[in-house]
């Protein structure tokens, strides 16, 4: 879980795997042969006394590197700088500047090599013997050899090691003991500077991470029985078009220490399905056919984000910013393919819509790491940071305007299991909850709202190639004004299935069934007399009490193809039955093809 919570100050999605480093060299088998007169026969063939061996064992262990793992790429040192090559005779190894493939000493390490597969140096299985290194290198070796005898030993098969190499061995450590001496010395410091960046590893490097995302899409034309809901389907969809568009997606990490982050996010996109449809405002607009991936900035880049992530425990992470803190950048999401450009393709399969109560941006938010298997976080979020409270065009700013405070809990009640609770309070000064899908509360008026949701989601990860899930949300609201009273009450639900590598790795296909939201209970007067109700507005029943005659139901397939480690490809498809919660309504179908560039 503590992952999650370092993921959290990234504010980037959670990556599962490992790389495989190097592909260590197998031990030859009992029938391999080596010409070398040190060691004339396989180690199978060979007897020792253990008594013997382990002494001579214990004298070699005096000189031996407790890090031959990080040697492979340490440079020669500047005093071995200054060590020239001669064209005089020498008697001894250790007057040699390199170690060559046709000395004594190289063959010997080579057979050690054959016979106990103690070098795993190259990912192609080979040793590469007959190139010269230096002599750094071949200490390294000589290191790697050692320990290998000394597992062999410690397992109980010390008669599997004959004296002939042991002796070997032992010879190649004493010509080789000023280079053994120095590495040990220049691998500790090593092991301290890397023990020093692990604990405080950061970089003032500013990165960049992004997401392209181009769409084809369109509706099918349909009519539909909106205003008034008489039974007479009189209302003709105009969007039986293709449309095109893109959304850019750019993120800024910056980390000013090692606990922080500064992230910035810039958007820009020329997408809204619901545009240019004023005479169908309710039926036509994007609240019900509204996609996960829109964006309509003209074109021009707006700031998406700009918070601070600071760790300030193992278990306690804080956000902080004018632009992108609220419930959905706050809260941990227990569906692992919420995702714009990965993801479902509608904005309703995203995630609950009550998440996005009040619509709100700019505020606080915490991340406590109560335990292993459970996690709070906390969010106060207000409409726009960058208002002041004076300015009567703006939202007020942080304590004057719009707002949103939420609470969450997150827990894993048994392996594979994800569950969420959370609760939300909303405070509203344009008549609408915010949610972007679904019904709202009231078109006119500009009233104000105030709004307690409750929200539940599971997660179930049946598998590694299924996952199921659902959620549900509960909405009242009380209006305020002169004059007004009364409260509405909206549901919505979910339940999917997802499916990662269905037909190849990285591949994801998803079913997503659920109910947007829904007036189930309007109630709403002014000056005593019952009006601005939504249902009876849309039907042309004069604002009587009431909730929606039917319930939409939302219907998606999509597929999403891997096409490489950047590049995805998703077609999908949308219905959507009783449009607007009109049972008399025709279905509405919406075709997509998302393309995701991601970098």
């Amino acid at each position: 879980m503590k992952t999650f919570l370092y993921l959290f100050l990234l504010g980037l999605p959670v990556n599962y795997g490992g790389v495989v480093l190097a592909e260590p060299i197998a031990a030859p088998s009992a029938t391999s042969k080596s010409t070398n007169p040190v060691a004339k026969a396989p180690v199978s063939s060979e007897s020792s006394d253990s008594n013997e061996t382990r002494k001579l064992l214990n004298e070699l262990n005096q000189q031996k590197l407790n890090y031959p793992s990080a040697l492979q790429n340490i440079p020669p040192s500047k005093t071995q700088a200054t060590i020239q090559p001669t064209a005089q005779n020498v008697t001894s190894i250790s007057q040699l500047s390199d170690v060559r493939s046709t000395d004594w000493a190289f063959t010997a390490l080579q057979s050690l090599v054959e016979r106990y597969g103690c070098i795993a140096g190259y990912p192609d299985r080979s040793f590469r013997g007959q190139r010269s290194i230096s002599r750094y290198e071949f200490a390294a070796g000589v290191n790697a050899c050692l320990d290998k005898i000394n597992e062999i030993i410690s397992s109980g098969l010390a008669d599997k090691v004959s004296q002939e190499d042991l002796a070997a061995l032992k010879k190649l450590q004493e010509e080789f003991a000023a280079e053994l001496a120095t590495l040990r010395g220049r691998v500790d410091a090593l092991d301290a500077k890397t023990a020093k960046l692990e604990s405080q590893q950061f970089s003032t490097t500013t990165k960049l991470y992004g997401q392209a995302i181009f769409g084809l899409q369109g509706r099918f034309g349909n009519t539909a029985d909106l205003n008034p809901r008489d039974g007479v389907k009189d209302t003709r969809d105009p969007a039986a078009t293709l449309t095109y568009g893109y959304n850019l997606q750019l993120t800024l990490l910056t980390q000013l220490s090692d606990r922080g982050y500064l992230i910035t996010g810039l958007q820009s996109g020329n997408l809204n399905t619901g545009a240019g449809f004023s005479n169908a405002p309710y039926f036509l607009n994007d609240t019900f056919t509204r996609l996960g991936y829109e964006s309509d900035t003209g074109n021009r880049l707006s700031l998406s984000d700009l918070s601070y992530r600071y760790r300030v425990s193992d278990n306690l992470a804080l956000i902080v910013g004018p632009q992108g803190v609220n419930p959905i950048t706050v809260f941990r999401g227990p569906n692992r393919y919420e995702s714009a450009g990965q993801g479902a393709i509608s904005a309703f399969a995203q995630r609950n819509p009550i998440l996005g109560l009040g619509n709100t941006q700019a505020g606080l938010g915490i991340d406590w790491q109560i335990s292993d298997r459970a996690s709070l976080q906390a969010v106060y979020s207000a409409g726009n940071g960058f208002d002041s409270a004076a300015n009567p065009t703006g939202s007020g700013g942080l304590f004057n305007g719009p707002s949103t405070i939420g609470v969450q809990l997150a827990m894993i009640p048994i392996d594979r299991l994800d569950t969420t609770l959370y609760y939300l309070n909303s405070y509203s000064t344009n008549a609408l909850l915010g949610t972007s899908v679904g019904d709202n509360i009231i078109g006119s008026l500009g009233s104000r709202l105030s709004t307690n949701a409750f929200g539940a989601n599971l997660s179930w990860r049946a598998s590694r190639n299924l996952i199921l899930g659902t959620w549900g949300g509960y909405t009242t609201t009380n209006v305020l004004g002169a004059g007004l009273s009364g409260s509405v009450e909206t549901t919505n639900w979910m339940v999917y299935l997802n499916m990662p590598n269905l037909l190849s790795e990285g591949d994801l296909a998803g079913i997503y069934v659920g109910q947007p939201p829904k007036i189930t209970s309007s109630t709403i007067s002014l000056n005593g007399v019952p009006a601005l109700n939504l249902p009876s507005a849309i039907s042309g029943t004069g604002g009587i009490f009431g909730a929606q005659p039917a319930s939409t139901t939302h219907v998606e397939l999509f597929y999403r193809f891997r096409m490489s480690n950047n590049i995805s490809v998703t077609p999908g498809v949308l219905f959507l039955f009783n449009p607007v919660n009109t049972s008399s309504s025709d279905m509405i179908t919406v075709g997509t093809l998302r393309t995701t560039f991601s970098f």
